[in-house]
């Protein structure tokens, strides 16, 4: 399905304000937001759960080794580049970010339990082994941490069936270094 890349000027007028928003926030309309802005209400749920992202108290590149796990998870270009881009700003050492990039584990240990964590929960659909769970746990994950892992696979999981449904999202100028075949 073809769904086009919408602007603050041709998109309907309720996701406007959203774009205007994420833009307020971001310096820019990312892509994937003006595609979903189609729909103002899948656009408020991406809003939505992008802003609940945000304030998590997980570390961000945990976070972004989650949502990483899930763009491979699930075969996400767009989500893939995004979380590529972003490990490396965070500092993220080349060589575990090309290993995620292949759906292997990094090798700092609490990255690791939080990348087969964030693919566990996407292949069990929620339902996770209790040994990744124990693993999670030791490597010093609370609950808390657990549940804010699941919300970031949800934001990543919604991402990434937008970038399938819509026939992989031109990537922003920002990502192009990092795409994913």
């Amino acid at each position: 399905m073809q769904l086009a890349i919408h602007t603050l000027d041709d998109a309907p007028a309720d996701s406007r304000p959203v774009l205007e928003g994420i833009a307020d926030d971001l310096g820019l309309v990312p892509n994937l937001a003006a595609t979903a802005a189609a729909s103002p209400a899948l656009l408020a749920g991406f809003d939505g759960l992008r802003r609940a992202v945000a304030v998590t108290k997980l570390d961000p590149v945990l976070r972004e080794v989650a949502g990483l796990a899930v763009g491979v998870a699930v075969d996400n270009h767009y989500g893939v580049a995004f979380h590529s881009t972003v490990l490396a700003g965070l500092g993220v050492d080349e060589p575990d970010i090309t290993a995620m990039r292949d759906g292997k584990s990094p090798s700092d240990p609490t990255q690791a339990a939080v990348h087969d964590l964030a693919g566990d929960i996407v292949a069990g659909r929620g339902s996770v082994r209790d040994a990744t769970i124990e693993r999670a746990t030791e490597a010093g994950l609370t609950t808390e941490a657990i549940l804010e892992i699941l919300l970031e696979t949800t934001f990543a999981g919604l991402v990434g069936m937008i970038d399938n449904l819509a026939g992989r999202v031109e990537l922003d100028g920002f990502l192009g270094a990092r795409a994913w075949t």
